[in-house]
């Protein structure tokens, strides 16, 4: 079996295993790696230079092949640099294969990398690890350019990181003749990534003034700019938890990717009444109209708060009825990071976690969830019984970590708030106006490292 030397470009570290392994399974290619350094099959590795070249001289039938094709050396680093004058020298100690094609340095046949590899470490001077291969393919960077959310028509204050929102489209499987579906749509990014790769893409939300827009501004005018329009069906507005979705045996769709509404940014909501007393019990006339309230074009119907842990439960329930066999959830769980254990996951038989994805922000995490459904529904099983009981306190038994996650992310901020506030003091005690500049610009700093 060839070997392979994958470089990840994408900065989310937990990320990118699972989404490697989804494009294998969407490629059909069958694939094993070492986890520890990531490293599947390349032509020669070595400690130097020297040892790579004799390393690369133990298999000489690899060469023929590429003998008369026009090809490019390109000598490229990680965690270090080597000078431009440097780089020929080091690519003429690699002659040795004999090419004889023409050199093409913008559209060549093949192109033949020799990688230093410096490590992680900030202060490390010398390459530790050499590498030769052939370039067989190079990823799709210029995507998160292209569905950059800041060159992007219309955006709220809940839209998803291009990156991200990439990232979940692998996961899903997305391609040709898939129809994938977002049941918290917001201002429809799912839809579009989903899209670009060939799905046909779907959106719900209880709240319509998203997905609406403001003005000549919405989800459609973003289907405009990317030239979606034949593949993003339709956003709708509806509450998921009385979705008019037709049940069809053997389900409907074959990926549900979502970004749940956490109530941090924008609130969870489902239809009903706060206080069930409340409720009325039979259908009210409209006062002088003489027809049924709920008929009117301009009735609003109440609406209550959505706790994430019934989210949860809800969007996994509605996967378990409606997702094909071998149909996947992609979803978002936003969790306490020290209260959070892995079976805080609601489980069902159907379902199959693919993966568990933790991007931190301290005291707080988000989690990208990755469920696979490996069986047909028998209209009768439920949710596994969770490992907590939510109507007690959080120590025994023990709560899931994104229960009531809304209330103790403010009671985070408002901690944090109070830490700012005496940092800020102690900063101009000690250096005045000077002092609370440099303290801004390292908040600054901090903040931009932290962020998404």
């Amino acid at each position: 079996m060839p070997q392979f030397l994958i470089q990840f470009a994408q900065q989310h570290e937990e990320f990118r295993l699972p989404e490697l392994e989804a494009l294998a399974t969407i490629e059909n290619v069958q694939m094993t790696y070492n986890p520890s350094d990531y490293s599947l099959e390349l032509w020669g590795k070595g400690s130097s230079w020297d040892d790579l070249i004799e390393k690369v001289k133990e298999h000489p039938e690899r060469w023929p092949q590429y003998l008369h094709t026009t090809f490019k050396f390109s000598v490229v680093t990680f965690g270090g640099t080597i000078e431009m004058k440097d780089k020929p020298q080091i690519i003429n100690r690699f002659s040795f294969t004999g090419f004889l094609g023409k050199i093409d340095l913008k559209n060549p046949e093949e192109e033949f990398l020799l990688i230093a590899d410096y490590g992680i470490e900030p202060d490390s001077v010398v390459a530790h690890t050499f590498y030769m291969g052939r370039l067989v393919g190079n990823g799709r960077r210029d995507l998160i350019d292209k569905f950059n959310v800041k060159k992007r028509r219309y955006i709220g204050n809940t839209t998803m990181d291009a990156e991200l929102s990439l990232i979940m489209a692998n996961q899903a499987l997305c391609g040709s003749g898939k129809l994938v579906y977002d049941p918290f749509v917001g201002t429809g990014s799912f839809l579009m990534t989903c899209a670009h790769f060939g799905a046909m893409t779907v959106g719900s939300d209880i709240d319509g003034r998203q997905i609406r827009g403001k003005g000549k501004a919405s989800i459609y005018s973003n289907c405009e700019q990317y030239n979606l329009k034949g593949r993003v069906l339709d956003a709708l507005v509806f509450d998921v938890c009385h979705a008019p979705w037709r049940r069809i045996n053997g389900g409907i769709f074959d990926a549900i990717v979502t970004d749940p509404p956490y109530g941090v940014r924008a609130g969870a909501k489902t239809l009903g009444r706060k206080d069930p007393a409340k409720q009325a019990t039979e259908p009210r006339m409209a006062v002088e109209e003489g027809v049924l309230a709920h008929l009117l074009p301009d009735y609003v119907p109440p609406t209550k708060p959505y706790e994430m842990t019934e989210v949860v439960a809800d969007l996994l329930m509605f996967a378990v009825k409606n997702l094909v066999r071998g149909g996947r959830l992609v979803y978002w769980l936003p969790t306490v990071t020290e209260d959070y254990a892995i079976d805080d996951l609601p489980t069902h038989p159907c379902m199959e976690l693919i993966s568990n994805s933790e991007q931190a922000f301290g005291q707080w995490s988000r989690r990208l969830i990755t469920m696979e459904k490996v069986a047909d529904w028998d209209s009768k099983t439920g949710l596994g019984a969770p490992s907590g009981d939510m109507n007690k306190s959080t120590t025994s038994p023990k709560r899931p970590g994104h229960f009531g996650f809304r209330d103790r992310y403010f009671a985070f901020s408002a901690v944090e708030n109070a830490k700012r506030k005496k940092e800020l003091k102690e900063a101009y005690q000690k250096g005045g106006s000077e002092g609370v500049a440099a303290y801004m610009k390292e908040l600054e700093e901090k903040k931009k490292n932290s962020q998404p």
